[in-house]
């Protein structure tokens, strides 16, 4: 079969199935057959991937842009106008569909649809392949109701069901306002119809998948709807079954609690997007937010359900300086969620949050991932400490594996212990990646004990029982000298990990 269209973007992972790719596919009408799917990663060289795209001698290919591709991809339409000149080039995705005119990539490229595209791509193939040139190269996608959509779910292959993250979307767009956020554009959330959508989770189902990531910004917004889809998973649930869901703080009425506490663990992950606790800042970016419902739901989850809660906060927002944004994070840490991940704000293309830069004195990395790089409460070095900060608390905090020793830590001070150890452990190895896991307990070890005082064989005793877990081989890289002679037996000191340990016992 000649596939005369492509479509293709590059994942930040192999493992990232693309949901707007088969949503196009879906809805390809007459142009379906001649359609296919071309899935590439970042870690990929462009040159390589140019190379494989042309390899059918497409006419047309659609390339997905996005902020963790779009440098990548601006290599590869490079690439592909210089080696293949006439094959139409069509951009879409969130990071071509603002401040377009402006992109070099939109400049090398022969189209770029903004917004929704599935019926416009499609019109868009149409005309070029019966030879019609459209007027305008910038086409505003058209937004038709969701009811008129093909829902893209058969074209999940098997071996996508079997290997890849799957996502699915009961619902589109956000009646929030958050600045930071593309979804403040929204005018409000649309729901696609119940039934038609659950028949879909049902032949996924059915065809064994078992782990389903739902997209929808706001899916605990309409209680009727979020226990219709929870009670379509109870009457099915198994030991594989996984959801993850994005969970608004504030808005856990009994109907919907009721339900979680019939999940067993395992089987439901709840991102809870928090982003502050400072009322200011939340006002400042249009932020609406019942911060004490938010930790009293938080803290009922954690003690009353089984579901893994990854909650999320921003460093940089506008009017938001450091020790406030440790206060959060402090007040976030007493919840007790299973993880707190620490984001750095981005200008993301077209969002309302770029009205405070020059009143915040905000500066952002003009290149992607667009960071902030400091505001006029936060300068630059605090920013990059903070971004090592981060990187830190994903390696020891939010990986799991330091699950004894993060209390001692942590003490009654989190954030500014953390911020300690953080900056101790910088110092020695001036680096915040490629830290092999031996290391990083040695390092855990010794800012342990120089910059926040704990007691050496408190702190050991943690350690080794943390470390017997990571399944590493030979001798324990941490152990204090006197500690080492107590724990290597008369053997020549041949001893491994786990005769160390029994002797330390």
């Amino acid at each position: 079969m000649v596939n005369t269209i492509i479509i293709a973007t590059l994942n930040a992972r192999y493992t990232h199935a693309s949901l707007g790719l088969r949503y196009l596919l879906a809805n390809q009408g007459e142009w379906q057959a001649q359609t296919k799917i071309m899935e590439f990663t970042i870690a990929m060289r462009p040159l390589d991937i140019a190379e494989q795209l042309l390899i059918g001698r497409p006419r047309i290919i659609g390339l997905g842009v996005y902020i963790w591709n779009i440098t990548e991809t601006t290599a590869l339409v490079a690439l592909l106008k210089a080696l293949a000149p006439d094959v139409v080039i069509v951009l879409g995705g969130p990071e071509v569909s603002y401040e377009t005119a402006q992109q070099t990539i939109v400049q090398q490229a022969d189209y770029v649809i903004t917004g929704a595209g599935e019926v416009s791509f499609r019109q868009l193939c149409g005309q070029l392949l019966h030879g019609q040139k459209p007027l305008n190269k910038i086409i505003a996608g058209e937004q038709v109701p969701l009811a008129q959509l093909t829902l893209p779910y058969t074209q999940y292959t098997e071996d996508d069901l079997a290997t890849r993250s799957i996502y699915v979307e009961a619902s589109r767009g956000c009646p929030f306002k958050c600045e930071f956020c593309l979804s403040a554009l929204d005018k409000t959330a649309l729901p696609f119809e119940l039934q038609h959508f659950l028949a879909e989770m049902d032949r996924l189902w059915q065809r064994g998948l078992r782990q389903f990531r739902f997209v929808d910004r706001t899916f605990n917004l309409k209680i009727a709807t979020t226990v219709a889809i929870l009670d379509f998973f109870l009457e099915r649930l198994d030991a594989a079954t996984f959801l993850h869901f994005e969970l608004i703080p504030d808005h856990l009425p009994d109907a919907l609690k009721e339900r979680i506490t019939r999940f067993p663990p395992g089987s439901l992950q709840f991102e809870i997007g928090i982003q502050t606790f400072n009322p200011e800042v939340q006002a400042l970016i249009s932020r609406k937010q019942d911060n004490a419902k938010s930790a009293e739901n938080i803290r009922w989850l954690r003690e009353h359900s089984a579901a893994h809660l990854h909650t999320d906060l921003i460093f940089g927002l506008p009017g938001e300086d450091l020790p406030s944004f440790g206060a959060g994070f402090d007040r976030l840490m007493a919840l007790n969620p299973h993880e707190i991940q620490v984001g750095i704000l981005k200008r993301l293309r077209g969002t309302p949050i770029i009205r405070h830069t020059e009143a915040f004195g905000m500066v952002y990395n003009p290149q992607p991932p667009y960071n902030i790089l400091r505001t006029d409460r936060v300068d630059f070095d605090t920013m990059q400490q903070m971004n090592r900060f981060a990187r830190y608390w994903d390696m020891i905090a939010n990986s799991g594996r330091f699950a004894h020793t993060l209390p001692l830590l942590l003490g009654d001070a989190p954030f500014a212990r953390f911020w300690a150890l953080s900056a101790w452990i910088y110092a020695q190895v001036q680096q915040t990646h490629q830290i092999a896991l031996p290391r990083l307990f040695v390092l855990v070890h010794g800012a342990g004990q120089a910059v926040l005082g704990i007691e050496p064989s408190v702190l050991e005793d943690a350690l080794l029982q943390d470390y017997a877990v990571t399944g590493q081989k030979g001798q324990i890289p941490f152990l204090s000298e006197a500690r080492k002679n107590r724990a290597t037996p008369q053997d020549g000191g041949k001893s491994g990990n786990q005769r160390q340990l029994r002797f330390l016992n």
